[in-house]
């Protein structure tokens, strides 16, 4: 269906009769629903791929879709349209029928990588998605620089993802990612764990998780706010779905001390350098590094609680960040001009009360108060690494999330500080569609404790059927 949604956006494009009779917006709104739809069709198949417990292979055997996948990418396709939908901005020129056009590249790119079954669809399927995001980091002039760094940092990872690849091939004559594992399970090779080792480096720099991260708060902050938010979400689900793939048939010791180191690094300086950011962006992007701290934790963990969790936290996190920056558009867009620096947010509760308000139950939720949804999340992680005897990292993840909220605290002393007069602009309109999508997520946010089974319940049943239970 994705594949038949590009067909038809680009034929919109080429044929002048069609594109002439089309407003700019409407490229925005088309794409959402063909996503939608796309994400209904991919509801309907999960009663067939859940009678298979190991998945259904195809095309080969280079793709295996299975309930975990199938979940997951409707997870994308939803979060995806939301932000579609979300376009505020009144653009000229073809930047936002360019823009529709590469997200299905990017979303198409990140369906396959999450059912990929063996290395050469993997390798093919990020660099899809990878090219997609390179595109897009660049669409805009002013982001030329960032969407070059994105290119350079992402051509070494996806170096290094084929060099693990090509260890991996030598070592074990193989590319299906089944016969990879039937293999090890018997007897495994030095070469096949460097090979695994390096592949999980390469696609921890394209998700910057620390200390691999450097580029992220340089391209979060240089890019529009309406790319950052792709940079953000999608490549991250992605990726981690295909770890999880990944580590729980081939996991080794040494490559389960990385994960827990990267987790405990990523833990650390993601909440202690972002005390000192002056960018809302930049702060965002450290912010990120330390939640993918605790994912990569629950990972490296490797238990049926932990990846529960696992499972859990990528969703909420999915949800919170996606209204976040959802807000920040919407703010943007009010006051004719991209949000960058903190003190840009100065006194916005008083002329947008419900965006500010909003904007505070997400930071609260990511700094993990009770009862709102990312308590729930930073609770599965740490119970089940306490469980699992991890104490010292367990007491790392609560320190700092104390620091971390501290500057999601800041922030919104920012917000409800007093408004100068000076700054005040004409009143503008949000779309309905944008309004309607962020208060749908903060209420979700904010009532999840009335009905916590409606996720809970099903990341158990995946973290279950992962382990054959």
């Amino acid at each position: 269906m994705l594949i038949i949604s590009l067909i038809f956006l680009i034929s919109c494009k080429a044929l002048p009769f069609i594109h002439n009779q089309l407003s700019i917006n409407y490229y925005q709104r088309l794409s959402s629903i063909l996503l939608l739809f796309t994400s209904f069709l991919t509801f309907n198949t999960l009663d067939i791929t859940g009678s298979f417990s190991s998945g259904l292979g195809i095309y080969g055997g280079l793709f295996n879709v299975n309930l975990i996948n199938q979940i997951i990418e409707i997870v994308l396709l939803i979060t995806s349209s939301f932000i579609l939908l979300g376009w505020p901005i009144k653009s000229s020129g073809n930047h936002s029928i360019n823009y529709s056009i590469l997200v299905i590249f990017c979303i198409l790119g990140a369906s396959l990588l999450i059912s990929s079954s063996d290395l050469l669809s993997l390798y093919l399927s990020i660099e899809l998605q990878s090219f997609s995001l390179y595109i897009l980091s660049t669409l805009y002039k002013e982001s030329t620089s960032a969407g070059l760094k994105y290119f350079l940092i992402g051509c070494l990872a996806s170096s290094l993802i084929l060099l693990g690849s090509g260890l991996i091939y030598s070592s074990t004559g193989l590319t299906n990612f089944e016969s990879i594992y039937n293999l090890i399970s018997v007897s495994t090779t030095d070469g096949f764990n460097l090979g695994i080792i390096i592949v999980f480096i390469g696609f921890l720099i394209k998700i910057a998780a620390a200390p691999l991260h450097n580029w992220s708060p340089d391209v979060y902050d240089e890019t529009p706010t309406i790319v950052t938010i792709w940079l953000t979400i999608i490549p991250k689900i992605s990726i981690l779905i295909l770890l999880l793939e990944l580590y729980t048939h081939s996991s080794n010791l040494p490559l389960k001390y990385l994960l827990l180191t990267i987790s405990l690094i990523s833990l650390i300086i993601g909440s202690v350098v972002g005390l000192v950011q002056k960018k809302i962006k930049r702060l965002l992007a450290y912010s990120t590094i330390s939640h993918l701290g605790f994912i990569i934790l629950s990972l490296s963990i490797n238990t049926e609680q932990s990846i529960e969790s696992f499972l859990f936290y990528i969703i909420q996190y999915s949800l919170t960040n996606l209204n976040i920056f959802l807000i920040l558009i919407a703010l943007s867009y009010l006051n004719k001009k991209d949000i960058t620096l903190l003190s840009e947010l100065k006194g916005q509760f008083i002329p947008n009360p419900l965006l500010s308000l909003s904007f505070s139950i997400c930071l609260f939720s990511l700094s993990g108060v009770p009862p709102l949804l990312g308590f729930f999340s930073k609770q599965l992680v740490l119970l089940s690494s306490l469980q699992s005897g991890y104490y010292f990292i367990s007491l790392v993840g609560i320190l700092v999330s104390v620091i971390s909220a501290s500057y999601y605290l800041k922030i919104i002393k920012i917000i409800y500080s007093d408004w100068n007069i000076e700054n005040n602009i004409p009143h503008i309109n949000l779309s309905n569609f944008h309004s309607y999508i962020i208060s749908s997520l903060t209420l979700f946010i904010l009532l999840f404790i009335l009905k916590p089974s409606l996720i809970l319940n099903n990341t158990l049943l995946l973290s279950l059927i992962l382990f054959k239970f």
